[in-house]
């Protein structure tokens, strides 16, 4: 009777392997079997494959199961080509061939290696270190390498992930390039018409769910596309979700910008995912297909960012939530109902009130404040349109470089206050260090000064961008004109046109309302340049009353 029940364990991992034929699954059992015809005190009794599997980890399905059947005594010999394909990691290999197999009473075979643990001088610390060490070396240089094509790849615009976005599928003819999956593009496009027409997310995720519309995970499963495999529970599987509405909503891929490099690693051993700085991210924009118009994706990150309320019940907005502020106190207004005889009226209060610190708490009805913004609104639209034809009139080139010349002013004064903050930053631990300041003063300052180079650096970057768009083309520079146009034969105002087009609306008092319209350093910055080349008052200068841009 055989001395050793053995087991072949045979592994390829899905990328670093495949070249060499020689590390292919059926060389690696022949070399075994070949090696077995001249030990008759082994008896082969099982097997066990991981193919696709990184020799970095060891929780490797196969792997896994073949301990199993150590610990219930089923084995006491494991054979493996060589020893990378027991492991390449070299402190948990180690462990494995110093510790684990030895107390198991486990013999352990690397062919190629050399390696037998039931011979001595074949199983020696020195020699599996070496190798051990060559194979960690190796997988660092592959992922060194596989890191750079990656990267490489994502700035090129080639999409390299394993799972398209719902709405999205790989082209057949191209595993690099996204093409638009028509009935899921519809479904997202139903998605954020909806929440620009003022639904919550769960309200949506509702309606989807009654229509019988399979939710992104579900759908894929039944159209046999990849998916992710893990981290679902089975009502997410089946069931839309708030989350994934709002993970769908937030999403820059569907306006055809690919957003790529989001997550890392800390480095081939560990594999825990963690996010990287928005700044960081790989975006190329016109990658794919958009199924989404970007003024309708930049509306909805709008509407994201407000404090939104639903009615008790309902499934919409409110027409005004989130952008109605207290003038007093700062606090966003809440919507009330009030019965009155046979029917019942809404007006907007202030939730903080006088008994908690506001000192001019303001109530205003509903239908006043409606004609008020629509009145508004319908004039400043107005005034936007005005605009576009009086710069007809005007040298692009000549507006272009005073505007220019502003930003770069601008741009100089946020250097000298950078650098001045720097310069402040840098001496405190010094002062700290000589008893000029205390541990929690030195926190403080430390905490204060990062927040402000941090807001000034964003501001920097914002204003470099702005410049870039006003050196670019007419129709770049004036795109915010076309977003007012849109709604300029509007009647009466939705949910729609209150967020793309406003950004607050604070009450002052009952009659004077300060509204402050998206685009406002645009439009005025456009006002502004041409002032200087006009006699008579352009429209929204001098502007007061219920007015304020």
């Amino acid at each position: 009777m055989p001395e050793y029940r053995a087991t072949e364990y045979l592994r390829l991992s899905y990328s670093m392997d495949r070249e060499n034929e020689s590390d292919s699954i059926t060389n690696q059992k022949k070399l075994i079997e070949d090696f077995l015809k001249g030990h008759p005190e082994i008896e082969l009794v099982s097997e066990h494959v991981d193919d696709g599997y990184s020799g970095i980890l060891f929780d490797r399905p196969q792997f896994q199961a073949m301990m199993q059947d150590i610990r219930e005594g089923k084995i006491n010999c494991v054979i493996v080509k060589d020893l990378s394909r027991l492991g390449r990691e070299y402190i948990e290999t180690g462990r494995y061939l110093r510790q684990i197999f030895p107390a198991y009473g486990v013999r352990f075979i690397a062919i190629t290696d050399g390696i037998d643990t039931a011979h001595e001088n074949n199983g020696d610390d020195l020699n599996i270190s070496l190798k051990t060490i060559l194979n960690d070396a190796y997988c660092h240089d592959i992922s060194v390498k596989t890191r750079s094509a990656l990267l490489t790849k994502r700035k090129n615009g080639d999409f390299v992930g394993a799972c398209p976005i719902y709405g999205y599928q790989k082209s057949k003819e191209n595993h690099n390039q996204l093409i638009v999956d028509s009935f899921a593009a519809k479904v997202v496009q139903d998605i954020f018409r909806k929440k620009i027409d003022g639904y919550s997310a769960a309200k949506i995720a509702e309606s989807l769910n009654q229509s019988g519309i399979l939710s992104p995970l579900a759908y894929k499963e039944s159209r046999g596309l990849p998916h992710p495999s893990g981290g679902f529970t089975d009502k997410e599987k089946t069931k839309w979700s708030a989350t994934t509405i709002i993970r769908i909503l937030k999403d820059e891929t569907y306006t055809g910008t690919l957003v790529q490099g989001r997550q890392t690693t800390y480095n081939h051993k560990v594999k825990d995912l963690v996010e990287k700085p928005s700044a960081e991210w790989i975006r190329t924009e016109n990658a794919h297909e958009p199924i989404i118009r970007r003024q309708d994706y930049d509306l909805v990150q709008k509407i994201l960012g407000l404090d939104t309320r639903t009615a008790p019940n309902g499934n919409k907005v409110y027409l005004f939530s989130g952008i109605l502020i207290c003038g007093s106190c700062g606090a966003r207004m809440t919507r009330k109902t009030v019965p009155y005889k046979n029917g019942k009226y809404f007006y907007y209060y202030c939730p903080t009130g006088k008994k908690n610190g506001c000192t001019h708490p303001v109530m205003l009805r509903e239908q006043d404040l409606t004609d008020c913004i629509t009145e508004s609104l319908k004039a400043h639209i107005g005034n936007v349109v005005s605009l576009e034809e009086l710069l007809r009139d005007i040298s692009e080139e000549q507006v272009n470089q005073e505007l220019v010349a502003e930003y770069k002013a601008r741009l100089m004064e946020n250097e000298e206050q950078l650098a001045s903050l720097t310069r402040f930053q840098s001496t405190l631990y010094e002062n700290f260090v000589t008893g000029l300041l205390d541990k929690e003063e030195y926190k403080s300052l430390k905490n204060s000064y990062h927040a402000d180079i941090s807001r000034l650096k964003e501001a920097a970057s914002k204003l470099r961008e702005e410049m870039d768009a006003v050196k670019g083309s007419s129709h770049d520079r004036l795109r915010w004109i076309q977003h007012f146009k849109r709604f300029s034969g509007m009647e009466e105002i939705d949910r729609r046109a209150v967020i793309a087009l406003i950004q607050s609306i604070r009450v002052l008092e009952k009659d004077d309302l300060q509204i402050t319209f998206r685009y406002q350093m645009e439009y005025q910055a456009v006002v502004e340049r041409l002032s200087a080349h006009a006699a008579a008052p352009l429209p929204g200068q001098n502007t007061r009353g219920k007015e304020a841009v």
